[in-house]
């Protein structure tokens, strides 16, 4: 047997597992890394860049390269094996085995090791690709012209934008491959939906407001600020509606120091901002306004809360704790499936950590939420049971609730869920069958 046919077939062979790993690595490449290898001077990386945005131009290359080579080999192993076999068998025998070989070595092993390393083996082949792009370069530009073509006759739009789910998603499986860890996730996530948050899902609310009155007596003034440890208070005239400024514990206590009596020289401009203000609007409004405190109002121009830099700050990062914060954890376990939960921690964030939901609540925070399943003011001791939770309200304060003790028991089966309805339909139907009894009497 000639030598010359088989060591055509195996160089057709192996420019056919070229040609379908290089597809594999620029189609599953990642363009970030790609550009970072540039960035630190990675040789090749940068050849590899340019192919891989032009990538439309770099797959019909990539395409003909692979069919050309393909088809020879099983030309030229045809005619081998008709040599061989006869007439009548060679090509089934060719068919057989060059399908059997294309797909291992020509296909599924290549483009398996290229899907393992995309950046690593589209650099590597990047110097090839180049020369052979360049060649093929007339037969690109036909196939432009026929994919102009077949765009014109099969009008469709195409949106090459990425979705902020889409994103998240990314980032849930960059942190899954340990390309990040779960403090960087949290707070790239926390970035995106950070435009997506209200003011009044992070303001304190007008009840917990600690403020002064305008002509409140300078003794009086002193003790909140000792008490209360706040850098600055609203000062009010009249009531907490009409807040005027803000005063600051250095200016006061320089003040004092210059024996000054009227605070009201000292009053520093205060911001309004809407409730539905989000809150990277309010972070640029802070900055551009160099304050660190805003009044939020609500629609009938009433004080709704306040809001300060650190709360826009604490929605990016999580809570973030100073020397005189006295530390609340919003959610602790204090026995098997018990909690006690502040109602000021936000709905989600208990909601996702004891695993249930409730699509029908639009309350931000879990007061909200005790409030709108009580269906009235909360009381000490109130309880009701949603799904597997059992909750009761353990203080109050102010008319809300401060504070629950929530029981999770074991999680109800759809089954158990259907006898339940079913038990309240016949339970229903037994009150309208009285009821129709006592119509008759």
């Amino acid at each position: 047997m000639d030598i010359w046919p088989i060591l055509w077939l195996i160089v057709l062979v192996l420019f056919s597992a070229f040609f379908s790993g290089s597809e594999m690595s620029f189609a599953s490449l990642s363009k970030t890394k790609l550009k970072t290898m540039v960035q630190d001077g990675k040789k090749g990386a940068k050849t590899a860049l340019s192919l891989s945005e032009k990538f439309d131009s770099l797959l019909s290359t990539l395409l003909v390269g692979n069919n050309i080579v393909n088809i020879a080999a099983s030309s030229i192993a045809t005619v081998l094996f008709s040599r061989r076999f006869g007439e009548e068998y060679g090509p089934v025998v060719a068919t057989v085995i060059m399908t059997v070989v294309i797909l291992i070595f020509g296909e599924i092993t290549p483009k398996t090791l290229a899907n393992d390393h995309p950046e690593k083996t589209a650099i590597r082949s990047a110097p090839i690709l180049r020369i052979i792009n360049t060649v093929f370069t007339p037969i690109n530009f036909l196939f432009s012209l026929w994919k102009k073509l077949v765009n014109k006759i099969f009008k469709g739009e195409t949106d090459q934008s990425i979705t902020e789910e889409e994103l998240i998603t990314i980032i849930d499986e960059a942190e899954e491959t340990g390309s990040l860890d779960e403090q960087e996730s949290e707070l790239i996530r926390s970035a995106i939906e950070f435009n997506d948050v209200d003011v009044e899902d992070i303001l304190t609310p007008r009840v917990d407001i600690v403020a002064i009155a305008e002509d409140a007596p300078i003794d009086d003034i002193a003790e909140t600020f000792r008490t209360q440890r706040f850098s600055r208070l609203p000062v009010y005239r009249g009531s907490i509606d009409n807040i005027i400024g803000l005063l600051h514990e250095r200016d006061f206590h320089n003040m004092l120091y210059e024996k000054k009596t009227d605070i009201s020289e000292i009053l520093r401009s205060v911001v309004y901002i809407p409730e539905k203000m989000k809150t990277s609007k309010l972070l640029r409004t802070f900055q551009k306004s160099k304050v660190h405190m805003a009044i939020v109002v609500d629609e009938f121009g009433g004080t709704a809360g306040i809001v300060t830099l650190e709360d826009v700050l604490e929605g990016l990062v999580g809570e973030i704790w100073d020397e005189h914060d006295e530390v609340v954890e919003e959610c602790r376990k204090v026995g098997d499936n018990i909690y006690l939960i502040s109602c000021s921690a936000q709905f989600d964030t208990v909601a996702e950590t004891l695993g249930f939901t409730d699509e029908e609540n639009d309350s931000a925070t879990i007061g909200g939420w005790v409030q709108k399943e009580l269906g009235k003011i909360p009381e000490a001791g109130d309880s009701f049971k949603y799904d597997n939770l059992s909750v009761e309200v353990t203080k109050t304060e102010h008319r809300r609730a401060i504070e629950i003790k929530v029981t999770v028991e074991e999680p109800i089966t759809e089954e158990e869920t259907a006898d339940g309805k079913k038990e309240k339909d016949k339970d229903k139907d037994k009150d309208k069958e009285k009821d129709k009894e006592k119509d008759k009497e």
